[in-house]
């Protein structure tokens, strides 16, 4: 054969086997573990599954940065104590300012490895750990994608799970570390088939008419990690079981099929119609705001990536070899931090490691500078409409037809935003998708400012001119004990309009109630 046709054909055909190698539709061989179906430990999975235990537990490390993502649970708002060197770029100085009003403004960490997931969860600010009576004050649907345990919960309490109090699960006793995001997670222990144990997920395939068992292999690589993955949100009181959890996509997968979705499933009105759905009132503006949560699968889907039919697992759990033998890497993490790109060469294998780095990092690039552009944006549309709100000087006539679009601006553009800020690849699953966000957000901020301005004669625009950052500055600092602060409060012309919370000391310490007396019962009480 004449060598100049030779070596593209084989060229082709590497190609050819690398991504069939990825994405493989060969059955999943079956075991017989011994275990029980609802095992939700992870140590249990050790001796008979050591290979991928050991790549499993390399998710406890937590000191390995991408660029814009990694292990360390930094506190995502932070300028001021950033990361190591060079690790600054994902920071977002606004989040405290937009969440305002809700429980993410007290903290919010970039994510570490699973493995963390319960030991997290149990210590950060959101759930409260200084009410006198010992609750969290957030359901317990907030556990829904940390454990398995998930499974035992739903079929001993049924549905008044999701509305029992978080801190009800919290002590050592009722949920252990060695249960956090793992096998059990995605396989059924007996068989290790892959199998969703998440309930909304399961909703969801029997509302499309989706059977489990009939979907292939590749899509099931996916959807175990779309179990969590995801946006979601919790059923209002009166509309189903209170707090149980759904994924939105009866609509689409995209953040204008939520933003049409949102338009109802709140609280029903006085006339059993349902109202738009909100999850929190913004403490400066008044709008009520949707908190995204993290898109990733949504963004993915219609990707280049997912569209082409790579699954999660062919990225984040990249495969390696074993004596021989091909194993899944249980390690699920960023590609980017294999010095070589492996898992990305699998198919682009024309390409180094060091081209490849350069071209995510070129999207991410692009989007971060888009994503800070809408959150400032976001800022400065809450300020509008909070003077607006306040504005005691001429009107126009239409001043409330114009608020109220006004409000919806905000409302949008904050929703917007977020779906880029809460999905996990800083814009690489989905470039052209998370830019279009960026600007459809960044487009309904400036249109709520315009409204507000002709709402108030344009009395309010002296107020508005000028750099964001001088008019409403990042709010650095801001925690459960803090709003104990009142003086603390007054620092800030947001943190301002907070109410001031009642002195009490802290009660939990992670899973350990250091409060007076014993520990609170709320089983009990709850009987």
């Amino acid at each position: 054969m004449n060598k100049h046709i030779f070596l593209p054909l084989a060229l082709g055909l590497a190609l050819m086997a690398g991504c069939n190698d990825v994405s493989t539709e060969l059955k999943t061989p079956e075991y017989k573990t011994g275990l029980t179906k609802d095992e939700t430990r992870t140590s249990v999975f050790a001796k008979q599954f050591p290979s991928q235990y050991a790549s499993y537990m390399k998710n406890n490390e937590s000191e390995v940065m991408t660029k814009y993502k990694g292990s360390i649970a930094f506190h995502k708002e932070d300028e001021i104590n950033p990361l190591p060197e060079g690790f600054k770029q994902g920071s977002q100085p606004y989040l405290k300012n937009l969440w305002l009003g809700y429980p993410f403004s007290y903290e919010y960490n970039e994510a570490r490895g699973h493995t963390y997931a319960i030991e997290d969860i149990v210590n950060i600010d959101r759930h409260d750990r200084f009410s006198a009576d010992g609750k969290g004050h957030m359901p317990a649907t907030c556990w829904n994608c940390k454990t398995p345990h998930m499974m035992n919960w739903i079929k001993e309490y049924g549905d008044k799970f999701w509305a029992m109090d978080f801190n009800t699960f919290r002590p050592k006793d009722m949920i252990s570390t060695d249960e956090s995001i793992s096998c059990p997670t995605c396989h059924d222990p007996q068989t290790m088939s892959l199998r969703p144990y998440s309930e909304p997920l399961q909703d969801w395939l029997k509302r499309s008419g989706q059977d489990w068992s009939k979907l292939s292999r590749n899509e099931k690589r996916t959807l175990v990690c779309a179990q969590c993955h995801v946006e979601y949100y919790f059923i209002a009181k009166g509309n189903g079981p209170h707090q149980r959890p759904v994924f939105p996509w009866d609509l689409g997968k995209t953040p204008e099929a939520f933003w049409e979705y949102y338009k109802t499933h709140g609280p029903k009105d006085a006339n059993g119609k349902e109202t738009p759905f909100t999850d929190f009132v913004h403490a400066a503006s008044k709008v009520n705001i949707i908190k995204m949560q993290h898109p990733d699968y949504e963004t993915h889907q219609d990707g280049p990536h997912g569209a082409a039919g790579v699954a999660c697992a062919d990225c984040h759990m990249q495969f390696i070899r074993e004596d021989g033998k091909k194993v899944s890497s249980h390690w699920m993490t960023s590609p980017m931090k294999d010095k070589e790109m492996r898992a990305c060469r699998q198919c682009h294998a024309d390409k180094t490691a060091e081209y490849l780095r350069g071209r995510v990092h070129y999207i991410q690039d692009k989007v971060y500078e888009k994503l800070l552009n809408a959150e400032a944006m976001s800022v400065k549309a809450h300020e509008a409409v909070r003077l607006a709100n306040n504005w005691s000087g001429e009107r126009d006539p239409n001043y409330e037809k114009l608020m109220m679009e006004a409000r919806e601006m905000v409302r949008k553009g904050q929703m917007f935003w977020d779906y880029v800020s809460a999905e996990n690849s800083m814009g690489f699953h989905n470039p052209t998708k998370q830019l279009n966000t960026c600007m459809t957000s960044f487009e309904s901020s400036q249109k709520a400012i315009d409204l507000a301005c002709q709402a108030t004669m344009y009395g309010i625009a002296p107020a508005l001119a000028g750099d964001i950052r001088d008019i409403v500055p990042p709010i650095r600092q801001l925690s459960r004990k803090l709003q104990q602060d009142g003086e603390f409060l007054q620092q800030h012309p947001w943190t301002r309009l907070l109410p001031v919370k009642p002195q009490h000391k802290q009660v939990w310490d992670g899973q350990v109630w250091i409060g007076d007396g014993s520990q609170p019962d709320m089983l009990r009480s709850m009987k």
